[in-house]
């Protein structure tokens, strides 16, 4: 067992480093478990571990990798005190105070939490799919779409979200399929009329890819007819998976509210339904799903927490020797 800490943050990603970084200057010695490593895609820093070049993070004019923007934000968080350990929550008890926070068989307590696990990006599940991710695969037209201005590319899915990405890259790319597994859409009507009616979207129904092509960039899909087992090779540039995300709060099932989808759910900024405990970044946010949105829950989620342990005695307070917090 640990001693006390103010606050626990667990996650490393934008919303978890940002959060250290100003709980760290506001003298709560944050503590991040940030994680690590697995072979699911999970990993220190977050889904921008998994990117090439961001361009869109405000103060890089000329862009930066996605690792190195990561790195940033630890190092500004160690520079003002925040200590990592490069591990995995393993439980929580957020039914007790002070909460407890498992690392397998150590054991840290804390007078807040934040939660900042994000989510994750459901993947079609092919061989060299997770080492071409940064390398003409993408989860995020948002992110990627301006590096395939004048390109081939592909999106698989069928819901509102690989329609409403199908439709932005129209603005970048000369062509974009959308790679369907059956030959209706589950996509609301109005996201299905606006697809129909652009020029450069074409639909490839019944289908499902089985093969990405290329080394070290992709150059083309395979694709099977669910049908007819006919295979097509599609030469495109870029690939985005819209096959929906998977929020990271299995570790808070019957501990904090959830909405139907696996998000936690936030009031008041970013408090949960457990007093002490915030969430922050794509942990809560299924609408914005972005590396600056993240940072900036972060940091709501670190005034929140500092504001709260404020308002509540410290434990000399309740033994009955008043001490200024």
């Amino acid at each position: 067992m640990s001693d006390t800490r103010d606050v626990v943050i667990i996650g490393s990603g934008p919303a978890g480093l940002t959060s250290a970084i100003y709980s760290a200057r506001a003298n709560l010695r944050p503590l991040v478990i940030e994680g690590e490593l697995s072979s699911t895609g999970d990993q220190p820093g977050g889904q921008l571990m998994l990117t090439t070049e961001v361009e869109n993070f405000p103060g890089f004019v000329d862009g930066i990798q996605g690792p190195e923007l990561m790195a940033n934000f630890r190092a500004q968080a160690a520079r003002f005190g925040a200590e990592f350990i490069t591990e995995k929550v393993t439980r929580v008890d957020f039914s007790e105070r002070p909460f407890l926070v498992e690392v397998g068989d150590v054991q840290y307590r804390a007078r807040a939490v934040i939660v900042s696990t994000g989510a994750k990006a459901k993947l079609i599940g092919l061989e060299n799919e997770m080492r071409l991710i940064g390398h003409g695969v993408s989860t995020c037209a948002t992110c990627d779409g301006f590096f395939f201005k004048g390109e081939t590319i592909a999106v698989v899915g069928g819901g509102d979200s690989a329609l409403e990405e199908a439709t932005f890259l129209t603005k970048f790319a000369k062509k974009v399929y959308v790679i369907h597994r059956r030959d209706q859409l589950r996509a609301s009507k109005i996201m299905q009329e606006r697809a129909f009616k652009n020029d450069k979207v074409e639909f490839v129904w019944d289908s499902v890819p089985v093969e990405l092509l290329g080394d070290t960039m992709l150059e083309g899909i395979r694709v099977r007819n669910v049908k007819t087992d006919e295979e097509t090779v599609l030469e495109i540039a870029g690939l985005f998976v819209a096959i929906g995300h998977v929020p990271n709060t299995s570790l808070f099932v019957d501990q904090l509210d959830m909405d139907d989808n696996g998000y936690l759910v936030t009031t008041t900024g970013t408090r949960t339904n457990v007093e002490g405990v915030f969430a922050a970044g794509d942990v809560a946010d299924h609408v914005y799903r972005q590396a600056i949105t993240a940072a900036g829950t972060g940091c709501m989620a670190a005034i929140d927490s500092e504001r709260w342990l404020e308002s509540q005695p410290h434990e000399s307070e309740i033994a009955g020797t008043p001490t200024e917090w």
